[in-house]
């Protein structure tokens, strides 16, 4: 997740609720600071809506691969 203010600054971490304005409560999260490199844990958050920018998968879940029926 960008954020709209300072866009050298992302949070990373595990969206579990929102509402209609998209504020946010995260989960694990992490804020990543681009430009001198670091990564400071900040735990569970309540971010405004009115300050992201973007919001992306970071680590994409592949779901488990399904074997054809008969092999194990």
């Amino acid at each position: 997740m960008w954020l709209y203010e300072d866009s050298r600054l992302q949070i990373e971490g595990q969206i579990i609720g929102f509402d209609e304005y998209m504020n946010m409560v995260m989960d694990d999260a992490v804020e990543i600071d681009s430009k001198k490199n670091v990564r400071q844990e900040v735990g569970r958050i309540l971010l405004k809506g009115d300050a992201v920018t973007m919001i992306q998968e970071a680590q994409p879940v592949r779901p488990a691969e399904v074997q054809p029926s008969g092999e194990q």
